[in-house]
This record gives structure tokens, C-alpha cells and sequence, in this order.
């Protein structure tokens, strides 16, 4: 039988024979994870099922990255059980404070995520770690708490979408336009309980960073998973997270799919989701005049070092627009450090930004950047729902870094160019 991506690494770890999209199977894991908001509710259940132990204390993953540094009593409550949990259970990979990073940015430069792997989390952005070839996907706390106790769980197996990129991305355009545009094509729920595999010639052409934004939000299209070939340069990137002898991987040629979806990467441009929803979305230059209140750059959809570089040539030399908050959040002590090195955060700060921790912070309305009723904000991060940031009455919309730094500068929503320049 010849398999796609997904069907691929999904036998790799299951003994019994992948027959068709649909089938239960159950399989072995690579690694299980969970938050300071998550990790609770799955210690209590693990807790309640008798478990004295977890299946490999190496391969369960807890970050506390939230609410943190705590903003209050309750977070603060919330992150001690983790702690705790981990002492008392042994549990390696444990992070709070100066070591942690968004959990999403964290595992993939840490090394602790690779192509092949089985890895279940209790986030929906779990399926970032498609971008580097794993199978990644998001679950309830309870299950993961089974997942915790015996390495193994059960997966229906999912229909595949091919997304087959072709061309050549142009200036200011990058992986969130990819992914808006796409969720823009198919919707919120355009590949429900589906994989989505990206395959195609304009793959070399789109870096690791980009992949891991492409996959992050595969979820907002109700995707299981988003998964792109592990090929020469994700093998690149995992050797320099300190990983060796991982195998390039890809889907067998003939294989099969449910859909077929083409893009043409040259003619994409700077797409953003507008209010409330991630598949209301328009490229850049169709909006009207939008002036916004606050700009977030950070997440773990955009606050890697590749995100703060490109916003970084938007705003030097220029100075954030009066009346407007600038928020910009290095997704990882790492990335911060490089930041910093870089002399990125330098730049942030001479053009007005606020400069936080590593921390989701904003994203889920946690804190760090809460939007009161009437409030507009453009963010680098995956969600606009309705009262997602802050107050029900207030409006998010989504874009990549470039368009994020652009408008801070305008104090509307902005083409980069518009600050810049076409050439």
C-alpha cells in the first residue's frame, strides 16, 4: 500500500495495518505535553485513575506558559501543581520562568520534536510540530492523562488534503499568508478531523519557521493535523537543535488523497483575517482605512527569530504611531537572547515598543496586552474570536510580522510597503 505523510508515521507506530481513512487504531507516542493551564486538569485525572507513575518521565513535556509570570493568586496556584507533579513524578523536561519559552516555539528549538514522531498535547496548536514531519496533534486534558499513563492512545484515521505549493514567495509575504489564505479557501471547518499534507515545488522556498506557522494553524481550519515532508532543510534545522540521525520523510510517490488544493506562491500577498473569525480574510491591500490601538508581535504562530528580524527592518528608523500600544513578546529565552544580540531589541525600543517575556501573555486574553470594549488590534497570533484578547467589543485581526510592525508605524492596518517600499 502506498501511503501519504500522515498514514505513514501513523503505522510506524501501530502494530495492526492501515486499510482506509476512518479506521480506529491504537499507537504508541513519541511524546505527550501539557500547559500551566492544562497540566491541572490532566493531573487531577491521572490522580483519579490510580497512576503512580507516567509511561517515561523523558517524554512528558510540561510548560508553563500561559499565564506566566503568574499574574495572580489563581495562576499562581495553577503553575505550583505542575511543579509539583513534576518533582514528585520525575519528570524531566519541566519549564517555568528563565528556561521557558511558548511551549510551541520551545519544543521544535530545544530539539525535542522530529520527523516520525507521534506527538499528543493538551493544546490545539499542537499540530505546530507538522512542521518539522511529526504527526502533532491537540486533546482533551483526560486523554492526555491516559496518554501520560501508558504511552499509547487511540486515533481515528484521518482523511488527507494535499496542498501542493508551487512558485516562489514574494517580498513581505510568508508562511501566516500562506495559512490565512488557505483557511481563506476552505474555511474554519474545511478540514475537519482531516490532515492537511503540504507537498509541492515551492516547498524549498519556504523556510522552517514558516512551516511551523503553516502548521500551527491547521487547527483553525478544524484540521487534526498539518504536516509538511521532512526534507533537506528541516534535517538542517533539527541538527541545529542539537538533534542527530533524524531521516528525511516523505509521502510515497502514487499515494492517495482525499482533495487536491493548488497555490501559486507567486501571486499571494499579505493576507489578513479580519473580525471574528480566521477565515475572513482579505489580502492587505483591499482594506479600507482600519486604525488600530494596539499591535502584538509574539506566539507561538509568529514570535521566532525570523518574525522579530522582519519586523525589525519595518520599524528601524521609524517610531510607533501616536496613541497605539506596540507589544512584541520573543516567543523563547532563546530567541530573546538572539534578539538582544542581534541588537533586534533595540530597534523595538527606539521605535516605542513594549518589550515583554516570553509568554502567550495577550494571545488568549491572559494578560500582558487586554483590549477594552471598542478596542482594534492586529496580532501575529492564530485566534480572533470574539472577546479572544479582552472585552467582547473589541476586535482582533490576524497577520504576519511584517504587516504587524507596518501598521504599528501607521497606526492602521498597512501594507509593508506602505512603509518601506516595493523595492
Amino acid at each position: 500500500m502506498r501511503y501519504n505523510l500522515t498514514e505513514k508515521i501513523l503505522q510506524s507506530h501501530c502494530d495492526e495495518e492501515l486499510q482506509e481513512a476512518g479506521q480506529i487504531i491504537q499507537c504508541r507516542v513519541s511524546t505527550v505535553l501539557a500547559n500551566d493551564i492544562t497540566a491541572p486538569l490532566s493531573i487531577k485525572a491521572l490522580q483519579e485513575m490510580g497512576a503512580k507513575k507516567v509511561f517515561d518521565p523523558e517524554r512528558v513535556i510540561l510548560v508553563c506558559d500561559h499565564f506566566t509570570p503568574n499574574k495572580d493568586i489563581a495562576s499562581a496556584e495553577q503553575v505550583k501543581a505542575v511543579r509539583d507533579f513534576a518533582r514528585e513524578f520525575g519528570i524531566l523536561h519541566y519549564y517555568e520562568g528563565g528556561n521557558c519559552g511558548v511551549e510551541h516555539a520551545l519544543l521544535p528549538e530545544q530539539g525535542l520534536v522530529g520527523p516520525g514522531d507521534i506527538v499528543v498535547g493538551a493544546d490545539s496548536h499542537t499540530c505546530t510540530y507538522g512542521g518539522l514531519g511529526a504527526f502533532a496533534t491537540g486533546m482533551g486534558s483526560t486523554d492526555v492523562a491516559a496518554t501520560m499513563a501508558l504511552g499509547e492512545t487511540w486515533f481515528k484515521v484521518p482523511p488527507v488534503i494535499n496542498v501542493d505549493l508551487n512558485g516562489s514567495l514574494s517580498r513581505y509575504v510568508g508562511g501566516k499568508d500562506i495559512v490565512l489564505n488557505l483557511i481563506g479557501r476552505i474555511g474554519v471547518d474545511g478540514a475537519l478531523y482531516k490532515a492537511l499534507e503540504f507537498t509541492g515545488s515551492g516547498l524549498p522556498d519556504l523556510d522552517v519557521e514558516s512551516r511551523l506557522t503553516v502548521s500551527n494553524m491547521a487547527i483553525e481550519a478544524g484540521g487534526k493535523a498539518g504536516i509538511f515532508p521532512s526534507d533537506e532543510r528541516a534535517i538542517r534545522y533539527l541538527q541545529g537543535a542539537r538533534r542527530q540521525g533524524d531521516p528525511q520523510l516523505f509521502p510515497d510517490p502514487g499515494c492517495s488523497y482525499e482533495r487536491e488544493i493548488t497555490m501559486n506562491l507567486d501571486e499571494l500577498q499579505p493576507q489578513v483575517a479580519c473580525p471574528h473569525l480566521p477565515e475572513n480574510v482579505y489580502p492587505v491591500a483591499e482594506l479600507g482605512n482600519i486604525q488600530l490601538d494596539q499591535v502584538v508581535i509574539g506566539s507561538c504562530t509568529n514570535g521566532r527569530i525570523s518574525d522579530l528580524r522582519k519586523a525589525a527592518d519595518i520599524l528601524k528608523g521609524n517610531r510607533v504611531a501616536r496613541g497605539l500600544r506596540l507589544i512584541i513578546l520573543p516567543a523563547t529565552p532563546e530567541v530573546y537572547s538572539q534578539a538582544l544580540q542581534e541588537g533586534l531589541l533595540e530597534v523595538f525600543m527606539n521605535s516605542g515598543a513594549t518589550i515583554g517575556p516570553p509568554t502567550c501573555g495577550p494571545c488568549l486574553g491572559g494578560h500582558m496586552g487586554i483590549l477594552a470594549s471598542g478596542e482594534k488590534c492586529l496580532a501575529t497570533t492564530n485566534r480572533n474570536f470574539k472577546g479572544r484578547m479582552g472585552s467582547p467589543e473589541s476586535e482582533v485581526y490576524l497577520g504576519g510580522p511584517e504587516v504587524a510592525a507596518a501598521s504599528a508605524v501607521t497606526g492602521k492596518i498597512s501594507h509593508p510597503a506602505e512603509v518601506k517600499g516595493k523595492d
